[in-house]
């Protein structure tokens, strides 16, 4: 069922706790959110180094350290915790960055988790040279991600930590906001069709203006070169070690029906309900609609933009749906990232246990 307000919906977290079920625990002695940055070794001639900020539990003493934008209340180089619950992967939007989602990273980290968050290297605000070739992009950012996945578990002094669940698998679960919503449910087994966007935008520009200005200025969707034929799934790779996932914000519109009706692993879609971006009947509905099973909830939030998911920055950023920063009248962004952290948390603990 489609819930159409937080206010009149029960959260995750009320729906754990009234039918008693046992979340796993915070990591004992560890309070405070560590922080590192890492590379990822770059593949192929023309692979570029990937970057990604790793937020995990410390027993050591955290600070605000400005970091552009977005300050991050973390110990830098703190001592990590001997054990994690899990790995939790963030994918941020389009030509954003991965430090934007401190609180919901600090969050997870501060409660147990090992928290990678990607930069999608050709897709920052510092270069978005993978987006004029769509083939390429829809394909490339889950494979970063899964990249960033192996990087971790081949370096036995995050891998040996990660709790692993009966079969030996490592708890990894995934969140990602706007165009890291489509890359996460793609590492869950969506897979999209190009000239599903291009149709839509030629028929629903009017309703979806930004996505659809967006994708003309990227030079069109299926009209370029390494995009599969019309009405053919793109060759994206899931990643089965991926378990749950958060999608915020997605942009949906360009998944498979049949791709999305695969999709196994729980699911957990947030929408603001006044999303004029990823306008959320195109995205978060279509996705939600399409996929089938008990796994799988919708929350629209109300007063809610593209935007609310990451953190205020501290100075203005340009994009095209207006400043990064600005809300709707009304909205407690602030507030609003607190709860989302509690109830990423809730769905984690509940589907990675």
């Amino acid at each position: 069922m489609i819930s159409r307000s937080i206010s009149g919906f029960r959260t995750l977290s009320s729906v754990i706790a009234a039918a008693g079920l046992l979340l796993l625990q915070p990591v004992a002695g560890a309070t405070e959110a560590g922080f590192r940055q890492m590379t990822v070794t770059s593949i192929g001639a023309e692979g570029k180094p990937a970057h990604f900020a790793l937020y995990y539990p410390t027993p050591d003493a955290a600070r605000v350290i400005p970091m552009g934008p977005f300050p991050q209340t973390v110990a830098i180089n703190g001592a990590p915790a001997s054990k994690f619950k899990g790995l939790i992967v963030i994918s941020h939007g389009t030509a954003s960055i991965d430090i934007g989602f401190a609180t919901l990273a600090q969050a997870l980290a501060r409660n147990g988790y090992l928290v990678a968050s990607v930069e999608h290297v050709g897709d920052t605000w510092q270069d978005q040279s993978m987006r004029a070739t769509p083939g390429r992009y829809f394909s490339e950012r889950p494979r970063q991600a899964s990249r960033v996945i192996d990087a971790l578990l081949a370096d036995p002094q995050w891998r040996d930590s990660i709790a692993n669940d009966a079969d030996g698998r490592p708890r990894i679960g995934a969140v990602g906001h706007s165009a890291g919503g489509y890359t996460v449910l793609a590492l869950a087994g969506g897979k999209p069709v190009l000239s599903r966007l291009r149709t839509h935008c030629e028929t629903e520009a009017q309703l979806d203006p930004i996505l659809c200005g967006v994708s003309r200025a990227a030079g069109g969707a299926a009209a370029q070169a390494g995009a599969a034929a019309d009405g053919q799934e793109e060759p994206v790779q899931a990643d089965a070690r991926v378990r749950a996932v958060m999608a915020l914000a997605p942009m949906g519109v360009a998944f498979s029906a049949s791709s999305l009706a695969s999709i196994t692993v729980p699911v957990a879609i947030y929408a603001g309900e006044k999303d004029t971006y990823l306008v959320p009947r195109f995205h978060a509905q279509w996705i939600m609609q399409n996929m089938r099973g008990t796994n799988v909830t919708l929350q629209l939030v109300p007063n809610a933009g593209h935007y609310a998911f990451m953190n205020t920055p501290t100075m203005d950023l340009p994009s095209p749906d207006g400043s990064v920063a600005r809300d709707p009248e009304g909205f407690d962004r602030a507030a609003f990232l607190d709860r989302l952290a509690q109830e990423s948390i809730a769905f984690f603990d509940l589907n990675l246990r």
